[in-house]
């Protein structure tokens, strides 16, 4: 159970860019947000982040390598932290999509901190969460403009 949660539901295991694929395999999680009240929104989040530093842990140990690019259950939470600021909706969806993957690939500083200064569960997961934030920045700023 531990690595087809770890794996994003074997999405992790895809042989080419499982990151990405790990990312697509979060979008019920993100639409989650339609259904579950706003007032629950925080809560969502927190237990989302702090069930994937366990099984990302749990994960790590059993495979034995630190941060494998099969464990996506970080990018899981990262894109749900992307929409913690703004409605979700298609174009939202796009463009929250785009922004978490360049975040998270591009690793700007406060994202490789996380990556650097952390190990288990949270150096896999907490650098993911900060691409996550900044993503959820710009959508905010996006959706503030009206663009979606």
């Amino acid at each position: 159970m531990t690595m087809f949660l770890a794996t994003g539901f074997y999405s992790g295991n895809s042989p080419v860019i499982p990151g990405t694929v790990g990312t697509v395999a979060a979008i019920p999680f993100v639409l989650a947000f339609n259904i579950i009240p706003l007032s629950f929104h925080a809560l969502y989040c927190v237990g989302f982040i702090l069930i994937a530093i366990v099984i990302a842990d749990k994960a790590e140990a059993l495979i034995g390598e630190k941060d494998p690019g099969c464990i996506v259950i970080d990018e899981i939470a990262g894109f749900v932290i992307s929409f913690s600021l703004v409605p979700v909706g298609i174009y939202s969806l796009i463009a929250g999509f785009l922004l978490f993957r360049f975040f998270d690939i591009v690793k700007l500083a406060p994202v490789k901190y996380f990556e650097r200064n952390f190990s288990g569960g949270a150096g896999v997961v907490l650098d993911d969460i900060m691409a996550g934030i900044l993503s959820a920045a710009v959508l905010r700023i996006l959706y503030l403009s009206g663009i979606f």
